[in-house]
């Protein structure tokens, strides 16, 4: 063989070894990457599944809090028009609790939610009936009396109410908002004392709205642990200091009453909200990751 033939073919087997090489390289590389992709989709559809399973459970739970709503609210109806002030007035707060846990259901059921709920002010006079219109009747002119038909049509409405809750559709990201609007509702008027501005009743819908949040969070929590297990543990803890906030102002089964609160107190509460709406509102970043 002539030196630049021995020459060429010392030089061209290597080329030809690595070019080999390379091909089992990227055979390899492209096997990793196909199970890769197939582990992730694997991840992701448990997750999806679970998440599914989260929305179907939640809806359930909407039902049973409506079912609760209006059992209550006839109990309510039936004190107003029997003219039972005292007995009306210690309902009011009890019977208004499962709907503000279901807010965010409620919220989507249209003209319903301003008919049971609109405080004074949020609809036009004449438009305005439901809870917190007999609220007024009781508290402030303390008594029954002309509250009777407004105590009907809420009954007729919370009815309604449970009839549109059967056939609503739950999306995902009712349960992904749903908590971090609950946290809102607290934050902007229950912490302030508006939203029952006439019977101070405002610590039992406190209580409702972190009940609401705190059970979309145990729905979701198959999911969070999984992608977050440290975000998981600090909502639990969170929620946890809200309801040892909340102890010092239970009476009896329920809770003083608003005005008994000092500067101090309701800097106490809101304290506890802030720090666990802060967590709470990257629920729905983790869950994008899934």
């Amino acid at each position: 063989m002539k030196m630049s033939n021995l020459i060429y073919t010392s030089l061209l087997v290597p080329t030809l070894l690595f070019t080999g090489c390379s091909t089992d390289q990227e055979a390899e590389g492209k096997e990793i990457k196909e199970e890769e992709t197939k582990q992730t989709e694997q991840v992701d559809g448990e997750a999806q599944k679970k998440l599914e399973e989260a929305v179907a459970e939640y809806r359930q739970y909407g039902l049973e809090q409506t079912d609760v709503f209006v059992q209550q609210t006839q109990k309510f109806v039936e004190a107003v028009q029997a003219g039972n002030l005292e007995e009306a007035k210690a309902l009011y707060p009890v019977a208004r609790m499962p709907f503000e846990r279901i807010e965010p259901i409620a919220e989507s059921m249209g003209e319903l939610d301003p008919k049971i709920d609109a405080r004074e002010g949020d609809v036009p006079e004449e438009e305005w009936t439901g809870y917190h219109r007999i609220e007024k009747i009781l508290w402030e002119e303390n008594t029954t009396e002309g509250a009777e038909t407004y105590a009907e049509q809420l009954l007729n409405d919370v009815k309604a109410l449970r009839a549109k809750v059967e056939l609503a559709e739950v999306a995902p990201q009712t349960l992904v908002t749903g908590s971090v609007d609950l946290l809102n509702e607290v934050s902007s008027s229950k912490i302030t004392g508006e939203e029952e501005r006439y019977s101070h009743t405002d610590l039992y819908d406190f209580a409702a709205n972190v009940d609401g949040a705190k059970r979309i969070v145990e729905l979701l929590n198959p999911v969070l642990k999984e992608k977050n297990q440290e975000l998981s543990t600090t909502l639990e803890t969170r929620f946890a200091d809200v309801y040892t906030a909340l102890e010092d102002y239970e009476k009896g089964e329920g809770y003083v009453s608003y005005t008994d609160l000092t500067e101090e107190d309701t800097q106490k509460l809101s304290k506890a909200i802030d720090a666990l709406a802060e967590p709470l509102s990257q629920i729905g970043t983790v869950l994008e990751k899934s």
